[in-house]
C-alpha cells in the first residue's frame, strides 16, 4: 500500500459530495485528506477495526464481505469508483462490520471523520447530502441481495455477469476479476455449480471463455436468463 497527500482541486469527489459546503470547510478537510493505493488482493479494512476515516473509493473496484459463523466468506456486495465504502457502518458503530478487499488495484480517499461530523452538525444541506448517500448505498446493498434470492441458480449468474458488463465495465467483453469461489460466496451457491452454470453458457454460445476474459455473445439470452433465470 502507497500513501500519498493529494489536493481537492478538480476532485471528483467535491462536486459529488462537498458541494454544498464552503471554501474554508473543503479546504480544512483537504488539509488532512490521504490518499491510498492498494494492489489487487489487498486488505482495506477488517472487519471489526475502528472506525476512524470516511472512506471513498477514487479507482479501482473492492468487495465488502462478512464472516460467518463456520468462517466462510459471505461477499454482501461490491463497490466500484464514486463509491462511499464505509457509509454502512460510520454513523451507527464504532467499528466496521465487514471487511473490504481490493479485487483490483484500488485507490482509496481518506478523510477525517470528526472533521465529516463537524461539518454534518453545522450544515444542514450537506446532511441531507449525507443521508441521501447513506440511504442510496443500503438500499442498492438490500435491493441486489433480494434480486439475486429471488432466481435459481443459472439467473444469479446471469446476474453477476450483467453487473460486472452493465455497472462496472460497460462493455460486454472483460476479465471477471473475482473467481468463481468469490461469485458462489456472492450468489449463496456451490462453486461447482458455478463452474457448471458458466460451461452451460458457453456450450449454448451465450457467452466466450478465455480463462478470466468473458466475452456476452448473446446478450438477449442472458439478459431473459438474468430476468427470469
Amino acid at each position: 500500500m502507497d500513501t500519498f497527500e493529494c489536493t481537492c482541486e478538480r476532485c471528483h469527489l467535491r462536486t459529488l459530495f462537498f458541494r454544498h459546503i464552503s471554501k474554508n470547510e473543503i479546504r480544512s478537510i483537504c488539509t488532512q485528506k490521504v490518499e491510498h493505493n492498494y494492489e489487487k488482493g489487498d486488505v482495506i479494512l477488517r472487519e471489526g477495526d475502528p472506525i476512524k476515516n470516511f472512506l471513498y473509493l477514487k479507482e479501482g473496484l473492492v468487495k465488502l464481505s462478512r464472516t460467518t459463523g463456520d468462517d466462510k466468506e459471505q461477499i454482501i456486495s461490491f463497490a466500484k469508483p464514486f463509491d462511499f465504502v464505509s457509509l454502512l457502518s460510520v454513523f451507527s458503530s464504532d467499528s466496521f462490520h465487514y471487511t473490504v478487499t481490493a479485487i483490483e488495484d484500488s485507490t482509496t480517499c481518506e478523510l477525517d471523520l470528526g472533521q465529516v461530523k463537524e461539518i454534518a452538525r453545522e450544515n444542514g444541506v450537506f446532511t441531507l447530502d449525507l443521508m441521501t448517500r447513506v440511504s442510496e448505498a443500503t438500499d442498492r446493498i438490500i435491493l441486489d441481495n433480494l434480486e439475486i434470492k429471488q432466481k435459481h441458480l443459472h439467473g444469479r449468474v446471469a446476474y453477476v455477469l450483467l453487473f460486472f458488463a452493465d455497472k462496472v465495465y460497460n462493455r460486454d467483453d472483460f476479465e471477471l476479476p473475482i473467481s468463481r469461489k468469490e461469485i458462489a460466496e456472492y450468489i449463496g451457491m456451490t462453486t461447482e455449480n458455478v463452474i457448471r452454470t458458466l460451461s452451460e453458457f458457453k456450450k449454448d454460445k451465450i457467452i466466450r471463455i478465455f480463462g478470466k476474459e468473458i466475452d456476452i455473445t448473446d446478450r438477449e439470452r442472458l439478459v431473459s436468463i438474468s430476468l427470469h433465470g
